[in-house]
């Protein structure tokens, strides 16, 4: 690509009109709100974009993905530019208190001898390896009973990372200590700084992309917990009314699911009670 060029990814600037069609499609496609306040973020993430295209201005890009059916293509790396991936070990970890002491203890009185789990949105994998850790070792003085996690994410960017199952030693702190040195592989290079999860703990784990937006959701049987933390507040009232339907009709009675602590379900008629801080049980 000429200089010229990429100067001009670098100083474009989204036209209104542009930014009112993406706003559109990214709402109906992701079902996530782009406000005019976000007009900022979208051109700086979209500038990486516009580099890796070889496309000189957001008109250009905007032509290509609306006139001259570009969408289908570029629809995907789109959205990974604009979805937020933010994640962590243990996050929220009153939750993980919660699943360890008190779902699992009641579901396992069920005799299940397979729990099935799924994390919604899991972004670069945190949250699943996390339920992950506290599955196995929940299980591991119960042979009779085993687990499986389905993580599902829009982005195919962080489903990369996700399945490597490789992080930066610092991203696992939060991780109690008996569980990282069972579950978390440290390199033999003390100078590097990145860890793996353990093989045997990731083979637990399936990735999967899912688009929330979508109609019904392939998951296969019926979930007993399914977290979907901190996704619900990018989208409006209506978007999270049918989202959380749809999941809860993913869950067994008496099933859990765990939101985010800045999410809420109030206004909303689901057959849901509350047992906990952002968890609820199917009824």
């Amino acid at each position: 690509m000429s200089a010229v060029a990429t100067v001009a990814c670098v100083e474009d600037h989204i036209s209104k009109r542009n930014f009112d069609q993406l706003a559109r499609f990214i709402y109906d496609y992701s079902g996530i709100k782009m406000p005019p306040t976000k007009l900022t973020m979208l051109e700086g993430r979209l500038r990486r974009r516009l580099r890796a295209t070889g496309i000189s201005s957001f008109d250009d890009y905007c032509d290509y993905l609306f006139k001259h059916d570009g969408l289908e293509q570029e629809k995907v790396f789109l959205i990974d530019a604009v979805t937020t991936n933010k994640t962590d070990f243990f996050r929220e970890p009153n939750h993980f208190t919660y699943l360890r002491d008190h779902a699992l203890p009641k579901l396992a009185a069920r005799d299940l001898r397979r729990f099935r789990i799924w994390s919604s949105a899991c972004s670069t994998g945190a949250e699943p390896y996390t339920i992950a850790m506290i599955l196995d070792d929940f299980t591991r003085d119960r042979p009779q009973q085993d687990y499986a996690i389905l993580a599902t994410d829009l982005s195919t960017d962080v489903l990369q990372t996700a399945c490597r199952g490789i992080y930066s030693a610092d991203m696992v702190a939060p991780v109690p200590p008996e569980l990282r040195e069972r579950y978390v592989m440290t390199p033999l290079d003390a100078h590097r700084r990145e860890v793996r999860i353990h093989p045997a703990l990731r083979s637990k784990v399936g990735f999967a992309r899912l688009n929330l937006m979508d109609p019904s959701y392939g998951v296969g049987d019926p979930m007993h917990i399914i977290f979907c933390r901190n996704v619900l507040i990018y989208f409006d009232k209506p978007t999270q009314h049918r989202v959380l339907s749809r999941l809860i009709d993913c869950l067994v009675p008496g099933g859990y699911l765990f939101i985010g602590h800045s999410e809420t379900v109030s206004g909303f008629d689901l057959p849901i009670r509350q047992v906990a801080n952002t968890v609820f049980e199917k009824v």
